[in-house]
């Protein structure tokens, strides 16, 4: 009787660290862009390991690892946090979960993103970035505690249930 509850308890841990580090990583693009008063990129990519962050890495809406940068690092996210070396990334994540979890990012019209781009005043640049990105469980059932991450155009980063309906609730999306 505990194994399914075991279970899903450690697959919505999973949901959750990766909804975080997620976040984290949009939160540190953002205030790195507004330090720094230029462009700064968030993308999502996945690997060919995903607890080994290399060159193998490919711009991704479904990445559960993540890279803050300057530049482009689609194929280069081996490179060493840098300022000066292409593609001058500033951060990045590698998760190590994957297929565990099931990423899903999207832009404001609901197609494909893998990227979202933050202007020195902490503003997305376009609406071709990231709008949404869903983390869930890769396989179908009620008893795993979705989660979605929403950036605002105005540049607001913000964890929701989507399951939540309760309008009262500030769990809901």
């Amino acid at each position: 009787a505990v194994m399914p509850s075991a279970a899903a308890w450690i697959r919505n841990t999973q949901i959750r660290n990766v909804a975080t580090s997620i976040q984290t990583g949009l939160q540190r693009a953002r205030a790195e862009a507004m330090r720094r008063n230029v462009n700064v990129r968030f993308s999502l990519v996945s690997l060919t390991n995903s607890a080994v962050m290399d060159d193998s890495c490919a711009l991704s809406e479904a990445g559960v690892s993540w890279v803050v940068s300057l530049d482009d690092p689609h194929g280069k996210c081996s490179v060493a946090v840098s300022e000066t070396t292409d593609p001058r990334i500033l951060d990045k994540y590698s998760s190590g979960t994957s297929g565990q979890v099931k990423v899903d990012a999207s832009d404001a019209t609901n197609h494909d993103a893998d990227t979202v781009v933050f202007n020195g005043f902490g503003r997305a640049v376009d609406a071709t970035g990231i709008s949404t990105i869903d983390v869930d469980n890769p396989t179908s059932g009620d008893n795993y505690r979705a989660l979605r991450i929403v950036v605002g155009t105005g540049g607001t980063i913000r964890m929701c249930e989507p399951k939540v309906t309760a309008s009262s609730d500030p769990r809901k999306c």
